[in-house]
């Protein structure tokens, strides 16, 4: 951990800050503090190694693999866009890469030509969805074992989930197989993704193997027929809160501690996030929805949405999670129909029904209920709508739509969701993260009052 905060301090000597002015039609010009690393990227190709700065306003075109060395950086600015025009392109990361969008110029790194499928009739059929299947997927960022941070606040990362050729970037990759939009080989590296966007990939979204803070963040149509959102295996150790998942092949958020070495094991909190619609593309019995510890893993959930999913909160047994350090409860629950509620307990696994969970699961299991066990929870079916502004429940009709587009998942000021969240806890931060507006998060938002990503005091999720 000296490496790395000894690394960030020399790349604070090395930032110049300015700022740059911007006609507005309100007034004559308004300045806006930008940081630079190193010179300018000049032209307007990326392809081979970079390092430097992307300037704030420019567009970049991706139209080979780049490789930021070690003990270089790149550092966008905000308001860039980088075009991904090669499906064979990938970002390579030996060093440093951050990414500073803002709420009002976001950062963007996409594939040009590929028009979202946001509509309810094309839900419904995943095979012809260009963010799962098109020709033009790309490879994503790839983070090598010399890695020390990525940093990504207010980006938009989209249209990853490409096939690797015979020379993936990290032997590790394997030829020929899906990329994940983010990996990281190196368990000592850490990653923050906070205020962003994930839309579209074909397998897992992120492998952060690393130490990380993932917030505030929304996730899209992730995975085709398998892949979870946010899988940590050995080494990876964080937490992941107030994110927005809907209509995930698989999970929201998984971690299993499979793999070896010496790094820490897998731990990580999963809090006050909403999952939508998850689970309905996997293919295998008894996985996909949400939350998923296995596997020597462990971490607390706590004040977590659940709503429509195939699948709920789900502790493995074989390969057995690590139940001892498992904390969890004030998790909401909802569902459309039998084969929902028959499941928030997952048949043939360990969940514990916590007392604290909403509904309580006194109400609805029967006496001397064994974990693992089916049960009839028909009572359940349509009960406690947790009332999103807008988005309406009661049916299934909906159950396969996987994106936010016009839709406000805002809890209602009747929602019952209201107050319910569990406060008197501290999320688990790992050694080495500190907030910082360039080289960690802006800031850890703590434990929510209320169930979800979506806070009524306008904390929490900002999309």
């Amino acid at each position: 951990m000296r490496t790395i905060r000894f690394y960030a301090l020399a790349l604070v000597a090395g930032i110049t800050v300015f700022a740059s002015c911007k006609k507005t039609s309100n007034s004559n010009s308004v300045s806006t503090i930008q940081k630079q690393i190193g010179q300018a990227i000049t032209g307007d190709t990326l392809c081979g190694a970079i390092k430097g700065t992307l300037v704030s306003g420019k567009t970049y075109s991706l139209t080979c693999p780049v490789t930021i060395d070690k003990g270089d950086t790149v550092l966008m600015q905000s308001g860039v866009t980088i075009n991904v025009v090669n499906p064979a392109a990938y970002i390579l990361v030996q060093g440093a890469f951050i990414s500073l969008g803002t709420k009002a110029a976001p950062n963007w790194i996409t594939v040009p030509g590929i028009a979202k499928q946001d509509n309810v009739s094309a839900a419904d059929a995943p095979t012809t969805d260009p963010a799962f299947t098109s020709s033009k997927l790309w490879l994503g960022i790839q983070c090598d074992t010399s890695a020390t941070l990525v940093v990504m606040k207010w980006t938009h990362l989209e249209f990853a989930g490409g096939t690797f050729g015979t020379t993936p970037p990290i032997a590790t990759l394997g030829a020929g197989n899906q990329a994940w939009a983010f990996y990281t080989a190196n368990p000592n590296m850490i990653f923050v993704f906070e205020d962003s966007w994930l839309y579209g990939s074909t397998d897992d979204a992120m492998r952060p193997n690393c130490k990380f803070v993932i917030q505030r963040s929304t996730f899209e149509k992730q995975g085709y027929i398998g892949g979870d959102c946010i899988n940590p295996k050995h080494g990876g150790v964080g937490n992941a809160s107030y994110n927005m998942f809907i209509g995930t092949a698989t999970n929201g958020t998984k971690v299993s501690d499979k793999g070896s070495g010496s790094a820490a094991t897998a731990q990580t909190d999963y809090y006050n996030n909403t999952y939508v619609n998850g689970g309905y593309r996997q293919q295998q019995t008894g996985r996909g929805g949400d939350i998923n510890y296995e596997q020597g893993a462990f971490g607390q959930s706590y004040n977590n949405l659940i709503v429509d999913c195939k699948f709920g909160f789900r502790i493995v047994g074989n390969p057995m999670a690590d139940t001892t350090n498992c904390h969890y409860g004030y998790n909401y629950s909802y569902g459309d129909a039998d084969s929902i509620v028959d499941q928030f307990y997952p048949v043939g696994y360990i969940s514990d029904p916590v007392a604290t969970n909403i509904p309580a699961p006194s109400t609805y299991l029967p006496a001397g209920y064994v974990l693992g066990q089916t049960y009839s929870a028909h009572s359940l079916v349509g009960a406690n709508d947790p009332k999103f502004v807008s988005y309406t429940l009661g049916s299934t009709a909906d159950i396969n739509i996987n994106y936010v587009s016009g839709f406000d998942f805002h809890l209602q000021s009747t929602s019952p969701a209201i107050g319910k969240g569990y406060t008197s806890w501290t999320p688990f931060v790992p050694s080495g993260i500190t907030t910082d507006p360039v080289f960690g998060p802006t800031t850890i938002t703590g434990p929510g009052k209320d169930i979800g990503a979506y806070q009524t005091d306008g904390t929490g999720n900002q999309h």
